[in-house]
């Protein structure tokens, strides 16, 4: 599953969700470093120093995996291995770092342990955070540092960021799941209705490519013996299968053919399920085919840019027909700024697509506020 570019919501909760996993852990960082400007020998906070900054992009990397869902299972190992080696890693360097004076180590320990909801299933999380303890005290006890102190920071402190990135993770995922659901939906959609056309051509072409193989067979046969016979049976075979034709290209029109109505009403719920509140204002009364074609390529591009260049809150789709002009306005809040020059190769294109009909596109954005205006002649 990709976090698209279109889903400019799931981007924002990605981003959301990131900075609050980091606001959560890091603060448990930040505090061993108050251990660093209380070590008076230089070359400890050198190391302590190393030992810290490693630990921290390790975290960044972990971090970054868990909002990431996209990324590869050897690539999570790999940010995984790396945190465990950092850790590994801070217990000889970081360890002696203010030693009695602050619980430097300690703090180090509870912002792993709040890392391992992210790292682990339950048990294997529960298990984890008890040998952080442990080294928290073996390291504490080396130190001569009080460990009441130490097992208070790193169990307790540890606990409480470990069940706040949980509840965040379980958010996250559940979003993910949610944008995962509706995709499969969508495509769900398509196959039925590719299968449902795939039925109905059979209907079509079964009986008559059966008959139409049956009769090319009997006039093979007849030809030598009855040539005025087998010439009837050919013409027959002929006739069925422009008649069959004639059928398919029916059947294939009435799926080309755009209900406007239907269109506007499908953007509608896409936005609607993106967040957007949407209003849609139908056309009344049927409209011209390549009319209703036109615009409704028109509708689906503007859609698109609402949930891709925008950070819209509301929607209102309106089309309207007055005196022989078909008007197709969609207008939207978070423009950002957006105007007639920041047309899309989209719009382009769609502008081309009207100017033989003598319809078009215009595009402005006011107080935040971006619009789409279409217009398309239409005889009465």
């Amino acid at each position: 599953m990709t976090v698209d570019a279109v889903d400019h919501r799931m981007r924002r909760a990605r981003r959301i969700t990131l900075l609050s996993l980091a606001t959560n852990v890091w603060t448990t960082v930040l505090l061993p470093a108050v251990g660093l400007t209380r070590e008076p020998d230089p070359v400890r906070v050198a190391l302590g120093a190393v030992a810290l900054a490693g630990f921290t992009v390790a975290q960044v990397a972990v971090l970054h995996a868990a909002v990431t869902p996209w990324l590869g299972a050897r690539a999570r190992r790999r940010r995984h291995l790396a945190l465990a080696v950092a850790a590994l890693l801070s217990l000889p360097l970081l360890g002696p770092v203010a030693a009695g004076a602050w619980p430097t180590w300690a703090w180090l320990g509870a912002s792993l342990v709040g890392m391992t909801p992210l790292l682990f299933r339950p048990a294997a999380a529960a298990a984890t955070g008890v040998g952080v303890l442990a080294a928290a005290a073996g390291v504490t006890a080396a130190t001569g540092g009080p460990l009441p102190a130490a097992l208070l920071v790193t169990g307790a402190v540890g606990a409480g960021i470990a069940l706040l990135t949980w509840v965040q993770v379980w958010f996250w995922d559940l979003l993910v799941e949610a944008r995962q659901g509706q995709a499969a939906r969508v495509r769900l959609a398509a196959a039925e209705e590719r299968l449902r056309f795939a039925r109905d051509v059979h209907d079509l072409l079964g009986h008559d490519l059966t008959v139409i193989a049956l009769k090319a067979e009997l006039a093979e046969r007849l030809a030598p013996v009855d040539g005025a016979r087998a010439g009837r049976e050919a013409a027959e075979a002929r006739r069925l299968a422009a008649s069959a034709l004639t059928r398919v290209r029916a059947a294939v029109h009435g799926y080309r053919a755009v209900d406007l109505a239907e269109q506007a009403a499908a953007v509608g719920e896409v936005l609607r399920s993106s967040g957007v509140r949407c209003t849609v204002e139908p056309p009344v009364g049927e409209l011209p085919a390549p009319v209703a074609a036109d615009l409704a390529a028109v509708l689906r591009e503007a859609g698109t840019n609402v949930l891709r260049h925008s950070r819209a809150g509301w929607c209102r789709i309106e089309i309207t027909r007055d005196d022989g002009l078909v008007t197709l306005t969609v207008r939207n809040d978070g423009a950002g700024g957006l105007g007639p020059d920041g047309f899309s190769g989209g719009l382009r294109g769609l502008a081309d697509r009207l100017a033989p009909s003598g319809g078009r596109v215009r595009a402005s954005a006011e107080d935040g506020v971006f619009s789409l205006v279409a217009t398309v002649p239409v005889t009465p």
